[in-house]
């Protein structure tokens, strides 16, 4: 079952959306060489916590996340957990955030790129993004989420990026998941109907080597690309109107 959103209630989320942002900012200035892993965790909990917020992840057999956000680095894709690994030049650094304020829970992503970039990072980072973009565009009342998977698909396996199963957007709101899911790929006119209300994360994930094989490292939390390529993760929580999509994580 879909919850649509009041208006107003798409306005605490946005102010939940405003924290997530400014969060991943405070860790995106401070992603640079030499920096630890947990402490770009420890500045996100600080931001997040004088705010009046708490952390959010998914839980592993009710085992939490040991993080307030996720950073994965290099070939990992998504939840890389915030250890003592220092940055080094040249590391390709995803970070994402979800935050529950006032009941309300939002989520985001940004892909970052420390120091001088690798062969290859400034498209794959810059195509994630484009296909963030197309993504959101298509988040409209009257279409599907296959129209949105669809556009994001589109955008990566034409550069010719993996674009791994399993992982991408889904409603969110008083839960960090909810319905309906967002797959990262998708046939248009498919899926669930979007209409005003609807709230939800649009994350695109894309592999540089091509492949959509992935691994679960040792920790059990982290997923990595299967053939060892660099991997980039975006995405924002946008709010589905009667204008329009509406995303809700920005400054």
């Amino acid at each position: 079952m879909i919850e649509l959103k009041t208006a107003s209630e798409i306005d605490d989320l946005r102010a939940t959306g405003h924290l997530v942002a400014r969060t991943l900012d405070t860790v995106r200035a401070h992603a640079q060489v030499g920096t630890a892993l947990r402490d770009l965790d420890a500045l996100a909990r600080d931001v997040l916590t004088d705010a009046g917020a708490h952390p959010v992840h998914h839980s592993r057999a009710r085992e939490p996340f040991p993080g307030a956000i996720s950073t994965s680095v290099n070939d990992a894709i998504v939840r890389g957990v915030p250890d003592h690994t220092r940055l080094t030049d040249g590391d390709l650094l995803s970070v994402s955030c979800a935050a529950r304020l006032h009941g309300w829970v939002a989520a985001a992503a940004i892909t970052v790129i420390v120091g001088t970039a690798q062969p290859g990072d400034t498209a794959v980072v810059r195509t994630a993004y484009d296909a963030l973009a197309d993504g959101i565009s298509a988040a409209r009342p009257g279409a599907r989420t296959g129209d949105l998977s669809h556009a994001i698909g589109v955008v990566g396996r034409s550069a010719g990026y993996g674009v791994p199963a399993g992982l991408g957007g889904h409603g969110v709101g008083r839960d960090l998941r909810e319905h309906p899911p967002v797959p990262n790929d998708g046939h248009p006119g498919t899926g669930v109907p979007l209409r005003p209300g609807v709230v939800l994360t649009v994350e695109p994930v894309l592999l540089a080597g091509g492949s959509d094989t992935t691994d679960l490292d040792d920790n059990g939390w982290t997923m990595r690309s299967g053939d060892g390529s660099r991997a980039a993760h975006v995405g924002h929580t946008v709010a589905i109107t009667a204008d329009g999509p509406l995303v809700l994580t920005t400054p």
